[in-house]
C-alpha cells in the first residue's frame, strides 16, 4: 500500500484522498499531491472560514471569548487591526481597543 504524505498544516499522518485531493481528518486542511512542497515557508493561520491570514490583516471575532483576570468579554464582532502571526498555540499577536495586547487562536476570527 502507498504511504500518504503527512499533512502540511497540521503534521497528522491520518490523511486520505478524495479524488484529486488530500485531506486531513484533523486540521480539514486540503491539498493536491504535490503543493506540499510548494508551500511558503513560515507561520501558516488560517481563519475560521479557511482564510488564509497574514500580518496586517483586520480580522473580527466571531464568538465572545473570555479573558482571564478582565471584567468583561471580549464581543463578538470586535474587529482587531493589524494582526501579527507567531508560533505557537494562541498564533495571532493584536491589540485590542479596551484590553490592550492579546494573543488570540486563529479559529476565533475570520478575515475582513
Amino acid at each position: 500500500m502507498e504511504q500518504l504524505p503527512k499533512c502540511p498544516q497540521c503534521g497528522s499522518e491520518y490523511t486520505y484522498e478524495d479524488g484529486a485531493l488530500l485531506i486531513c481528518p484533523e486540521c480539514a486542511y486540503e491539498w493536491t499531491p504535490g503543493q506540499e512542497s510548494e508551500t511558503v515557508e513560515g507561520i501558516q493561520a488560517i481563519d475560521a472560514n479557511g482564510n488564509q491570514l497574514q500580518d496586517g490583516d483586520t480580522v473580527t471575532v466571531i464568538k465572545d471569548l473570555k479573558v482571564k483576570g478582565a471584567p468583561k468579554d471580549i464581543k463578538q464582532g470586535t474587529r482587531v487591526k493589524n494582526i501579527r502571526l507567531v508560533e505557537g498555540d494562541h498564533n495571532i499577536d493584536c491589540k485590542i481597543d479596551g484590553f490592550g495586547a492579546m494573543k488570540l487562536k486563529s479559529e476565533f476570527v475570520k478575515k475582513i
